[in-house]
C-alpha cells in the first residue's frame, strides 16, 4: 500500500506562492443587484503569541497551507436580498470547516469517507442556517454552492445547484459537476433530449439548492496534479460562453487573472443577462532538481 509520504514525494504539495488564483464577480448588464459571491482561502495551523520573554524572533507562527478552498455561490431569485443567501451560505461553510474539522492531506488519504461526510455536513449546516433565517424573516433565501476543497493530493468538489466546476487536464476540458436543474433531471429520465432541454425554460429551474425545500449536495473526490487547471463559475458565464470557449481560454499561456477577465468580458459582450462570477486556479510547474 502506498503511504502518504510516498504519494506526496511523487506529487509534492505546492507552496502557496506557486498557486496562481484569481476570482472576479460582476453584476452583468441586466440585474441591478449582484447576488453572486466567491471566496478563495487556504487552511493553516497557527499559534498566536500573546506574551513571551524570548527577545528574538521565535520563528514561523503559521504552517504552510494544509488545504486550499475556492467557492462560488449564486443567490436564487431576483430580489434585492438574494445575495444575502449566497453570502450567508459561504460564511457558514467556512466556519464549519474552520471549527468542526481537522482535515489535512494525511487524514483525507486515511479516511476519505470521513472527509466527504465533513464537507457534506458543512453544506447542511449552511442549509439549516438559511432555512432558519427564512423562517424568521418570512422569506426563502436560497443559493447554489460549488466548492473546490483541496487537501493535496486529493480534492473534493462539492456542488448544489447549477454553478459549475471545470478541470483542464492533458489539454482536455471536463465538467465535473452536474447541474441540479429540472431540465437535467428530465434528460436523465429520458423525458427530454439534451437539444430540447437547451431550449427549455426548465434549464434554469433548480430542484436542489442550499436553503431550498430540497437539497441533495454532491461531493466528488478526485485526484489532483500540478498540471491541472481549475475553473469555478456561476451560470452567468455559461449562459453566454460555451464549454469549448472555456477550454480554449484555459489552454492559453496566461495568468489566472487574464483568463478570468477575458471570460467575464466575453459574457458581458454577449449581453451579460445575469450576474457572472469566475474563479480560476493554476499551479506552477514543478521545478527541476538542481544539478550537481
Amino acid at each position: 500500500m502506498t503511504t502518504t509520504a510516498e504519494m506526496l514525494a511523487h506529487n509534492p504539495r505546492p507552496e502557496l506562492g506557486e498557486v496562481d488564483v484569481f476570482g472576479l464577480t460582476h453584476p452583468g448588464k441586466v440585474r441591478k443587484v449582484n447576488a453572486d459571491h466567491f471566496l478563495v482561502a487556504s487552511f493553516h495551523r497557527a499559534i498566536q503569541v500573546h506574551h513571551t520573554s524570548i527577545a528574538e524572533d521565535i520563528g514561523p507562527t503559521q504552517t504552510q497551507n494544509r488545504g486550499f478552498m475556492m467557492v462560488v455561490a449564486d443567490g436564487v431569485g431576483g430580489a434585492t436580498t438574494a445575495g444575502e443567501g449566497s453570502a450567508e451560505a459561504v460564511k457558514a461553510m467556512v466556519q464549519h470547516l474552520l471549527h468542526a474539522t481537522e482535515l489535512t492531506s494525511t487524514l483525507v488519504l486515511m479516511s476519505e469517507d470521513d472527509a466527504v461526510t465533513q464537507l457534506r455536513d458543512a453544506v447542511m449546516e449552511a442549509h439549516a442556517k438559511l432555512v432558519a433565517k427564512g423562517t424568521a424573516e418570512g422569506r426563502k433565501p436560497a443559493t447554489t454552492i460549488t466548492m473546490f476543497a483541496g487537501f493535496w493530493p486529493r480534492v473534493f468538489i462539492v456542488n448544489a445547484g447549477d454553478s459549475r466546476y471545470y478541470r483542464l487536464r492533458n489539454n482536455r476540458l471536463e465538467r465535473l459537476t452536474k447541474d441540479q436543474t429540472m431540465a437535467e433531471a428530465m434528460i436523465e429520465s429520458g423525458a427530454l433530449t439534451r437539444e430540447r432541454a437547451e431550449q427549455s425554460r426548465l434549464k434554469h429551474v433548480l430542484w436542489s439548492a442550499v436553503g431550498n425545500e430540497e437539497l441533495k449536495p454532491d461531493v466528488t473526490p478526485l485526484d489532483i496534479v500540478r498540471e491541472d487547471r481549475h475553473l469555478l463559475c456561476t451560470d452567468g458565464l455559461t449562459k453566454h460562453v460555451s464549454d469549448e470557449e472555456i477550454g480554449d481560454r484555459l489552454r492559453r499561456d496566461e495568468s489566472a487573472e487574464e483568463t478570468v477577465r477575458a471570460l467575464v468580458d466575453l459574457a458581458l459582450e454577449r449581453g451579460g443577462s445575469d450576474n457572472v462570477t469566475v474563479v480560476v486556479c493554476r499551479i506552477a510547474a514543478r521545478k527541476a532538481p538542481a544539478g550537481p
